[in-house]
């Protein structure tokens, strides 16, 4: 596996020094790559950090190098401010130095793989409900009632339509409003610090399609094999190994090398289908730990997982991917790494997190990715603060993120 680059900060009053010496080491390692496009956004997340060494010691890198980093994973592309999983949204997640970008997985009617976060989120994610594909959504757009509480609904699937209906679709911003009282209503939900600005032209994509354009923007992959809506077999004949099987084979038919691929599911099956039977592929798979959802267990007590983070090691799973509340906890007024963190690094685990840049501004708590760190967030740059933590002291291999340019700036300024 690959192994990704990480210095170690050696405590607050050296930062400054070590930033400074990476800068230097980056600058003579790599040109200045002009296709990188950072924007104000970083910049202005360093001019909102507390004052202190870390950020003197970010401020320092303004100037650059900025350029591509493994670092940096575009989750879903940029959906900040693009509609996810489009051309558009990837192209700019590259622009703004990702080096890894996700095509979440799911299929079609015909067993065709495409890029969409969930094989029944169109109804949300593009602009099935205003064409002629409505009346084949599984449940049909309805409106909200104000005098009995009723909320609008509707679902519309992958799986209700072909490949061939699929490409007439437009992608548009993930959101909708449960009050609508009309299709146009439903379909006007973006959030007010999100944007549709640049939601006109939104470029639906097959996994095929992924893989070439990514190939041509100089990107890795990180595939997340999505977990059906529909019982498995589909339609008796199309199994969840099938399913599996066909996101790699797409890969091997590229021409990829497995290196540059890291796939993924949070159905720890589909890891281990992979480790076993496709072992080069296997080899970076990763397991998107969903075990956050379990009430029962006590996150803070290292007898929930010391035993479960060395049974997966010791089922060859390499990589973990919880999300970054998960990672991270508040010891003295201070971001720490969390139990969770210390027995993954200490059953040998590589760790990879989401999703930075997903949680609005951060003045109330940061919402649900901040909630085990909400006590001491209560500004956006603290965007960073806790990216130092995951970065340095977690030593994450890499971070999912709405708007790769955040932590492309820090990628490059720290080294990694």
């Amino acid at each position: 596996m690959e192994v990704f680059v990480k210095h170690s900060l050696l405590g607050a009053v050296s930062a400054a020094l070590v930033v400074s010496f990476a800068a230097v080491e980056f600058a003579i390692a790599a040109e200045n790559d002009p296709s990188v496009q950072l924007g104000p956004r970083p910049f202005y997340l360093v001019d909102l950090m507390e004052e202190g060494e870390m950020k003197e010691a970010l401020k320092q890198c303004a100037a650059g190098p900025f350029f591509k980093t493994d670092f940096s994973i575009g989750h879903r592309g940029a959906p900040m401010q693009f509609p996810e999983h489009t051309v558009e949204s990837y192209t700019a997640a590259a622009r703004m130095g990702a080096g890894i970008l996700e095509c979440d997985v799911t299929f079609t009617k015909d067993r065709e793989l495409v890029c969409r976060h969930s094989q029944c989120d169109l109804h949300t994610t593009t602009n099935i409900l205003a064409t002629d594909l409505a009346n084949k959504c599984s449940v049909p757009f309805s409106a909200a009632d104000t005098a009995t509480g009723k909320k609008a609904e509707a679902k519309c699937c992958t799986s209700d339509i072909t490949l061939a209906e699929f490409r007439t679709l437009k992608g548009k911003m993930d959101a909708a409003n449960a009050d609508a009282t009309t299709v146009e209503e439903y379909l006007d939900g973006t959030a007010g610090w999100r944007t549709d600005l640049y939601a006109s032209t939104g470029t639906l994509m097959t996994h095929k399609e992924s893989i070439d354009l990514f190939k041509s923007l100089g990107a890795k992959f990180t595939p997340e094999l999505k977990t059906p809506s529909v019982e498995m077999p589909f339609e008796g004949g199309y199994t969840q190994q099938d399913y599996a099987q066909q996101l790699i084979d797409e890969y091997r038919q590229a021409g990829v090398p497995a290196s540059d691929v890291y796939a993924q599911s949070f159905n720890l099956e589909d890891v281990l289908y992979w480790i076993a039977n496709d072992p080069d592929f296997g080899e970076q798979a990763v397991y998107l730990d969903d075990r956050y959802n379990i009430d029962s267990f006590d996150h803070t007590d290292p007898a929930t997982w010391d035993q479960s983070m060395q049974a997966l090691a010791d089922q060859d799973v390499k990589i973990i991917a919880p999300p970054m509340w998960m990672l991270v906890a508040v010891e003295d007024g201070k971001i720490v790494p969390s139990v969770y963190a210390k027995e993954a690094k200490a059953a040998g685990l590589d760790i990879i997190t989401w999703t930075l840049e997903r949680s609005g501004t951060l003045t109330d708590g940061g919402g649900w990715y901040y909630q085990t760190v909400a006590e001491v967030t209560d500004s956006s740059g603290d965007t960073y603060a806790k990216l130092h933590v995951l970065a340095q002291d977690v030593g994450v291999l890499g971070v999912f993120t709405d708007w790769p340019a955040t932590v492309t700036y820090y990628a490059n300024c720290m080294g990694l």
